[in-house]
């Protein structure tokens, strides 16, 4: 059996070796993948290009495959600019919204986006590296750290548990890509090792639990709003972890906590339409009416 990575022991390392947790993990990517820094990073750079790409793509007010979703990325956007004095959480949080659900819906109108860590969660992360960077000024090159960052504890989540909403309902998926978003955020700030695994551990356990439960089985909803909801955590868990907040279960064990609870799910609640608003009598009608039944031919 393959032995489990531990986002702790990784922290304790960066503690020990005086390194801020960003350094750490860029260190230790560039030694697993045998390249140098300035490719990993360029790297990273590209993949900030690709999730600009795709919320330009969803504030264009595209629908998606199953016309489920379309144009609430551009509602915000619109609301945000012309109302701002309207605004009940703020205008870094409210382009964070409008970035989670425009690349949500840009995903499912079939859109290029970056998976992270999967297509269905593509909106949280990104949400919150470009609603900070307008805020605070940070630059392409923070962020491709910080998204180095995100990528070394998705790799965690992912040994300890799982990043597929089929293996472990959309904890592992919108939970894990707002964990992701978390500890970037701490380390864009500023935060030291340990608090970027406080802003971990927080996310998932207000996370945990989270089903998967596509209508009609389409990534669409409840899933593109999803993705909204996941970065405002994602905030809160970073903001808690800045204060000095801690959470009393460490970080593996909170991980550990989420596969044994995706393990535990019912089959109905991870991606398979058959629980949660999928079974809804809305849901239903819906998938109904994209999927009719065609009576078989009489021979």
């Amino acid at each position: 059996m393959e032995e489990k990575l531990s986002l702790q022991e990784w922290i304790d390392l960066a503690e020990q070796e005086n390194k801020g947790f960003g350094d750490f993990c860029i260190e230790f990517q560039v030694k697993e993948l045998e390249i140098d820094k300035a490719t990993l990073l360029g790297r990273m750079e590209e993949m900030l290009d690709v999730m600009e790409q795709s919320v330009e793509i969803g504030l264009t007010g595209i629908t998606s495959m199953g016309g489920l979703v379309g144009g609430n990325g551009k509602k915000i956007e619109a609301y945000r600019t012309e109302s701002p004095d309207k605004s009940i959480v703020g205008s870094v949080m409210s382009k964070a919204i409008m970035i989670a659900l425009a690349i949500g819906e840009a995903n499912a109108s079939m859109g290029r986006i970056v998976a992270a860590p999967t297509a269905g969660a593509s909106g949280t992360l990104p949400a919150v590296l470009f609603s900070l960077a307008e805020a605070r000024g940070f630059s392409k090159l923070e962020l491709a750290k910080a998204l180095v960052v995100a990528g070394v504890i998705g790799m965690v989540i992912a040994s300890r548990a799982s990043l597929s909403g089929a293996a472990g309902g959309c904890q592992a998926e919108c939970g894990s890509a707002a964990a992701m978003a978390a500890g970037a955020a701490v380390e864009l700030y500023g935060g030291n090792p340990r608090q970027v695994g406080q802003g971990v551990a927080l996310t998932l356990k207000n996370m945990l639990g989270l089903v998967c439960d596509p209508v009609a089985g389409l990534v669409e909803v409840p899933c593109v709003k999803r993705n909204a909801g996941a970065a405002a955590q994602a905030m809160v868990a970073a903001e808690m972890a800045l204060a000095g907040i801690s959470s009393v279960i460490p970080v593996d064990e909170v991980i550990d906590a989420m596969a044994a609870v995706g393990n535990a799910m019912s089959c109905t609640l991870k991606e398979t339409a058959q629980g949660g608003l999928a079974v809804s009598p809305t849901g239903v009608a819906v998938a109904n009416h994209l999927f009719a039944k065609v009576e078989p031919e009489k021979k």
